[in-house]
């Protein structure tokens, strides 16, 4: 293995030698990715050691080793007691037997994705791809496969976007439970792929404790294997884009977030390619990295592209036995108003241990391809009008909201603009056929100039519009029987 001061060392070589530098007056050049501001739909894949018990979710080995928890008595109930049977047995379990990656990539191509987000390491440690810095990773245990490494390829044969994301900084505290009781880990100082198992909270309630910057940061071991461990997926994966989770808006990653904006920023200009990186709250400065807003959205435009990652699962990002699913035409709906205001929707699924992906995980994929493939000239390629919408639904802003909205309602429109054309996506399309667009009423201070026609897409139905001072009237002469958004093609001069 390389030393981890040569890592550093070339590194710092690459920022010295680049344009970009680790400081955010340099890094406040950076100009948003094209091909991301085209795109606005991807898959996020939530896929690790933790589908193995698939109990709980996606933070089973967290939740193993604290006591009193559903999955600390289930795991003892149904593996023994944690000092015989650690979260790092299950690995030879994770053999992916039936995973294939070319599978996977017509499955999501079928849905109409443009890009695609392995999850390149999650909080419990272990790597889906083959690294040099450590044994615990899919190409020498588990699958022993690189994972990574198949989707690319797969990904980049169906012209998907490859990126990725990594979890790694939460594993400085994330199995800290495990000190807590006698675990065989006890006494651990550092130990894959345990990390280091500090306890840093006074409670549990970690999404409340870890949104301070403020709060005691990780050691600078910790850090320096981060920027290693980060800086080796941009290297030997060139991903388009890297996604980081919450817990990097601490104080004492901001040098690290730098350093890694700087590097990876050069190593693009070096490939001749646009890349972005994800993040959320205030981890980055804005205009330097793509917002990120996890089970969430925005409630109006926001002029900076942006993003919302969220699961099908309604859950948890992992597989479970017991995922509560959301319905396709649900989905499609958030897409449609993500877009209005200037996002893209990162879209998870959960595969089996096994590397199946489930029926329904399937079936809402399929369905939502199948709307795109009618109505994506209202999704792909376009940008945000005057107006992101209108209509009586209020869209809960923030992250964890994404399942409290009310349904959508039929006057409930949202737009996307590409010149002459503007769509008008109807979220819930009306028993009587008839829709007023209120935003493109005459002397409306949204538009002024001349509609010169309106087009259904995907039915054959004529319309007859009116420009009223109520709005633009349109009517259809036939029925439209859907539970999805319909969409209007609007031609203007």
């Amino acid at each position: 293995m390389k030393p981890l001061k040569d890592y550093l060392d070339s590194i710092q070589q690459v920022i010295d030698k680049g344009p970009y530098k680790d400081n955010w007056e340099s890094l406040g050049n950076y100009k948003e990715p094209q091909w991301y501001k085209d795109a606005k739909f991807g898959i996020f894949i939530h896929w690790g050691v933790y589908s193995v018990p698939a109990f709980g979710n996606e933070w089973y080995p967290r939740n193993m080793y604290i006591k009193g928890s559903k999955e600390y008595e289930h795991h003892i109930k149904t593996y023994g007691e944690h000092k015989d049977f650690g979260y790092k047995d299950f690995i030879p379990m994770f053999k992916g037997e039936k995973f294939d990656a070319e599978k996977w990539m017509e499955l999501f191509a079928d849905a109409g994705a443009k890009y695609v987000m392995p999850v390149a390491e999650h909080h419990d440690g272990f790597q889906m791809y083959d690294s040099e810095l450590s044994e615990f990773n899919a190409a020498k245990m588990g699958p022993k496969k690189d994972i990574l490494g198949e989707l690319k390829t797969a990904a980049e044969e169906k012209d998907i976007v490859f990126t990725a994301s990594s979890h790694r900084a939460e594993n400085y505290w994330f199995m800290s439970g495990l000190r807590e009781f006698d675990s065989g880990l006890r006494d651990i100082e550092f130990q894959e792929p345990y990390g280091h198992a500090v306890k840093l909270f006074e409670n549990e309630d970690l999404h409340e404790t870890t949104h301070n910057i403020l709060s005691k940061g990780p050691s600078k071991e910790h850090l320096d294997n981060w920027l290693v461990r980060t800086c080796e997926i941009v290297d030997k994966y060139q991903p388009k884009v890297v996604w980081f989770d919450w817990w990097i808006q601490n104080k004492a990653f901001k040098p690290y977030l730098k350093k890694f904006a700087a590097y990876y920023y050069n190593r693009a200009i070096e490939w001749g390619e646009e890349v972005a990186i994800n993040y959320k709250f205030d981890a980055y400065a804005k205009g330097t990295a793509i917002f990120d807003v996890e089970r969430g959205q925005l409630a109006s435009i926001r002029p900076r592209l942006w993003q919302t990652d969220t699961a099908i699962a309604k859950n948890s990002w992992g597989y479970t036995e017991n995922n509560d699913f959301k319905t396709p035409e649900s989905i499609v709906c958030d897409l449609v108003d993500i877009v209005s205001k200037n996002g893209c929707l990162l879209l998870n699924v959960g595969p089996k241990a096994d590397g199946t992906i489930t029926e329904e995980d399937e079936n809402v994929l399929r369905n939502i391809g199948k709307w795109l493939k009618t109505n994506g000239e209202s999704i792909y390629d376009t940008e945000y009008w005057s107006t992101f919408g209108e209509g009586p639904t209020e869209i809960i802003e923030g992250a964890f909201n994404d399942v409290k909205r009310s349904p959508f309602t039929s006057e409930d429109i949202r737009f996307t603009y590409k010149a002459p054309y503007i769509y008008a996506n109807v979220l819930k399309w009306p028993e009587d056929n008839e829709v007023i667009i209120k935003s493109l009423q005459k002397g409306s201070k949204f538009f002024a100039g001349d509609i010169l026609d309106v087009d259904v897409l995907g039915y054959e139905t004529k319309l007859c519009y009116e420009q009223t001072e109520e709005g633009l009237v349109i009517k259809a002469d036939k029925n439209i029987d859907t539970s999805y958004p319909v969409c209007l093609k609007i031609t203007i001069n």
